[in-house]
């Protein structure tokens, strides 16, 4: 595993402190056929079991879930639990903007940079998973905003409604560039690009909220939509009415709104996720070294070329299979957004093998030197090769079964009877072309 803190291998072309993969992935002991085998197995037999047993729609939505105990919906609704929420997130903005521009500009010894590409990016996977859609209440931009509502009341105006073509688009963005500076930018781990990067957030957030509102957090803050979106597992949910309930975690998506720029927004994660696992492949790191393309662009720029061609890819393969859906099924109006739900287990499972050692690890010592314990013993690895490889492919594989499971109920309501399981094969190729392109990553 390549460590968030410390010098970049010699090898690198870039400084590499961030990469966030689990290890070389040719040196897992994991043989690509039984890997290729028993993900193809998997996908084949629940797409030929869902086509014989599953015939109609069975997920819900937000109309679904066991209601929790009344005492539970009060405490999470009371006004002093999110009170107090507000006041944890804002608490720890502060401390990592005080690391940053007080502490050691040396990732070794400022628990900043770990805080934000660890804790913050990769903490709200089992955060949201676990307790759903944790930023919009520990969000400490929402917080700033409303403070300022309260000390500038003369100069607040109304705020404009939101176009309602806007959807996520500008989340979407900001994620883009997160993980380009999480996996790109030089010098990413320094104070000075964290500052302005930060900065640059804060300034665009804020002025975003100035003019539409809170709203505009929901639909614009990419960490909050990213939450949100990944929430939508969680079995922690609420219905249409309010109500907080347990729910099957495929209810939760299949309540997922198709809202424009969600397309865009699963596939900068599901794209930037790959080329994360790609880009320690030392075929790639050979490209950015060597290659005439990075010595007449840049190895930035090459890498930046990189990473925009695995959203794209990703991007191409989703916009070839809707179009082909619309093809065979001409009353399907809108097949982008129709199936971009289940995309996000696949994005998930993406997320869980390529970050988990990274966050089991590098977690404890970011909240380590956070405390100022100096010295702290190097955290070990949870899962031994094997283990980890086992973990990695099961999340792969699990994530695209999800998706071939809400695919196909959503298409047995969609579809007419007769064309639903034809309908379902150009999904069902996709999750293929992704399940070997994510396999490969891990293996290659």
């Amino acid at each position: 595993m390549t460590p968030l803190t410390g010098p970049a291998p010699t090898t690198a072309p870039l400084p590499l402190p961030l990469a966030h993969g689990v290890g070389a992935q040719h040196d897992l002991p994991l043989s690509p056929f039984y890997a290729y085998a028993g993900a193809f197995a998997a996908l084949f037999v629940s797409f030929l079991s869902l086509g014989l047993l599953w015939s109609t729609s069975r997920f819900r939505g937000d109309l679904a879930g066991r209601p929790l105990p009344a005492a539970v919906q009060r405490l999470a609704d009371a006004r002093a639990t999110r009170t107090a929420l507000r006041v944890l997130g804002a608490a720890a903005a502060l401390l990592v903007l005080l690391h940053l521009l007080l502490g050691p500009d040396d990732p070794d010894r400022n628990p900043a940079p770990g805080a934000v590409y660890v804790l913050l990016w990769v903490g709200l996977v089992p955060a949201s998973l676990l307790i759903g859609p944790v930023w919009r209440l520990l969000n400490p931009l929402r917080t700033l905003h409303a403070l300022l509502g309260t000390l500038l009341p003369a100069r607040r105006r109304p705020p404009r409604p939101l176009p309602a073509r806007l959807g996520i688009r500008p989340a979407a963005a900001g994620l883009l560039l997160f993980t380009w500076l999480e996996l790109v930018a030089p010098d990413r781990t320094t104070a000075p690009v964290l500052l302005g990067a930060l900065g640059l957030h804060t300034a665009v957030q804020l002025l975003g909220a100035a003019r539409y509102g809170p709203d505009w957090f929901a639909h614009a803050d990419p960490f909050e939509v990213y939450s949100s979106l990944l929430a939508r597992l969680s079995p922690l949910g609420r219905r249409a009415d309010g109500r907080l309930v347990l729910r099957s975690p495929l209810d939760g998506l299949d309540a997922t709104p198709p809202t424009p720029g969600l397309v865009a927004t699963v596939c900068v994660l599901l794209g930037s996720t790959a080329y994360d696992g790609f880009s320690d492949n030392p075929r790639w790191l050979t490209v950015l070294q060597t290659s005439s393309l990075s010595s007449s662009l840049g190895r930035t720029t090459t890498a930046t070329l990189g990473l925009l061609a695995a959203v794209a890819l990703v991007a191409a393969l989703y916009g070839l299979c809707a179009g082909t859906l619309r093809l065979l099924d001409h009353e399907l109006t809108t097949p982008l957004t129709s199936f971009a739900h289940s995309l996000l287990p696949i994005a998930l499972g993406y997320l869980v093998a390529h970050y988990f050692t990274l966050f089991a690890t590098e977690s404890l010592r970011t909240v380590t030197m956070a405390l100022g314990t100096d010295n702290a013993p190097e955290p070990a690895p949870p899962l031994g090769p094997g283990g980890l490889a086992t973990l990695q492919v099961a999340a792969v594989v699990t994530g695209h079964v999800l998706g071939v499971v809400a695919a196909h109920d959503r298409a047995v309501r969609l579809h007419p009877p007769a064309r639903a399981v034809a309908g379902q094969l150009p999904l069902f190729a996709l999750m293929i072309a992704y399940t070997l392109g994510g396999i490969g990553l891990l293996i290659a």
